[in-house]
């Protein structure tokens, strides 16, 4: 299989890794908690619907936080959290399917499994209400396509988060059938951040996507900036991460706080 040069040599760490990583075996059959309807909750209660991501640490962070993760996800939907991401990437997130387990066992929100997917056993691993699928690694990486793994995480009950960055991966994501889509303010040939990005794209996802703006939010003004460009939620991990988790969760879901 020929490695893309383009992407930063982190990431391809993280699917070097990844390409060795099986399934759990028993085929997962989960009864998932709705993603928009949580959104839609936040947003009818006046808070801005997040989703805030349990990351004990990652390549493009310092440090590590070594709470327990279901203490932090407790304050997080404390603090108003529509729904939470839980990485279960071990390697380089520091995550693991029993603390996603956990974490959804103790909440009473959307959970997002956030991982690197690549084929279809891989989604034998844990329950959980949302499943992440990164558009450019199944295109270049993956041994199963877009839409067929699309509808294999749905027969078994997850909903599905299709993670894009460019107009293309949108309209490759869309024609696949996805009705949630991410676009990532990171680009993942240099790992850099630009808020631009969203801004840029979101114009080219459908009416009647569910979309979120994921990564490079970091204050109430990101928040909004997103917001007016189209996100109807957002997905946040540093930001709530670095410090105490249930102000910062109240300080990037409370509007004008």
């Amino acid at each position: 299989m020929e490695h893309s040069d383009e992407i930063a040599p982190a990431v391809r760490s993280i699917l070097d890794a990844a390409h060795e990583r099986g399934g759990g075996g028993e085929r997962v059959s989960v009864d998932a908690r709705s993603l928009p309807a949580a959104f839609d909750r936040a947003a009818a209660d006046g808070r801005v619907p997040v989703v805030a991501e349990v990351k004990p640490t990652s390549p493009t962070t310092d440090g590590e936080r070594t709470d327990d993760p279901v203490e932090l996800a407790e304050e997080m939907v404390a603090g108003g959290a529509a729904a939470l991401s839980v990485l279960t990437e071990p390697d380089h997130f520091g995550g693991s399917a029993e603390t996603l387990r956990r974490v959804r066992a103790a909440v009473d929100v959307p959970v997002l499994r956030k991982d690197f997917v690549l084929h279809e056993a891989q989604l034998d691993v844990v329950e959980a209400d949302v499943i992440l699928l990164i558009a450019r690694f199944l295109q270049e990486e993956g041994t199963d396509d877009l839409e067929d793994l699309i509808a294999a995480a749905r027969d078994r009950g997850f909903q599905v988060l299709v993670e894009t960055h460019t107009a293309d991966e949108v309209a490759t994501a869309v024609e696949a059938g996805a009705d949630i889509v991410g676009v990532n303010n990171r680009d993942l040939a240099e790992l850099e951040v630009d808020l631009g990005t969203f801004e840029a794209v979101a114009p080219e996802v459908p009416g009647g996507v569910t979309l979120i703006a994921e990564s490079g939010v970091t204050t109430p003004e990101d928040v909004a900036r997103m917001r007016a460009a189209g996100a109807d939620a957002l997905l946040i991990g540093s930001a709530i991460m670095d410090g105490p988790v249930r102000a910062n969760t109240e300080r990037l879901t409370t509007p004008n706080s």
